[in-house]
């Protein structure tokens, strides 16, 4: 009778083994890209599994390859009087951020954008304003070296009026 316990200890010691190294792998289930039309800012949220349990944390970051933003001037008529005062600003942008991990998983969101103006300003009586943002090669990593591809890709504001 020994024997047999035994191997029903083997069998099942062998299936928690099993189900462990399956559990520890790490995968992107969904990263969705959305732009706010108020500010212009890309945010991505997604949703990281297969952490393993006995993970508490992990270090997510979004990439973005190209992010460009439009900026131009229009006095207090609302007019753009000159067509040299605009700027088209373009940069590569990241953003980490730690998320907590509950049953292997975690879900979150990450925010970067729109690229700054840098030096350009407005003459007297204008004011700067964004015009649109685009963005494009999104993705995001974790901690493990897994990456995926967000999506849509590129995405963009459309035109929008914000004052900066």
């Amino acid at each position: 009778m020994n024997k047999f316990w035994i191997s029903i200890l083997a069998i099942f010691a062998s299936t928690l083994l099993t189900t462990a190294v399956f559990a520890d792998s790490p995968h992107f289930l969904f990263a969705d890209n959305s732009v706010s039309t108020s500010t212009g800012a890309l945010t991505t949220s997604f949703k990281d599994a297969g952490l393993g349990t006995g993970t508490t944390s992990i270090q997510i970051t979004l990439s973005v390859k190209t992010a460009t933003a439009v900026y131009q001037c229009f006095n207090n008529g609302g007019n753009h009087p000159k067509a040299g005062n605009k700027e088209t600003v373009s940069t590569s942008l990241t953003k980490p951020g730690t998320f907590p991990v509950r049953n292997g998983q975690t879900t979150g969101s990450l925010t970067v954008g729109p690229p700054g103006p840098g030096s350009f300003t407005c003459p007297s009586g204008q004011t700067l304003f964004l015009q649109s943002a685009t963005y494009s090669g999104i993705s995001v990593s974790d901690a493990t070296g897994n990456t995926f591809a967000a999506t849509p890709d590129p995405i963009s504001t459309g035109p929008i009026h914000v004052s900066v």
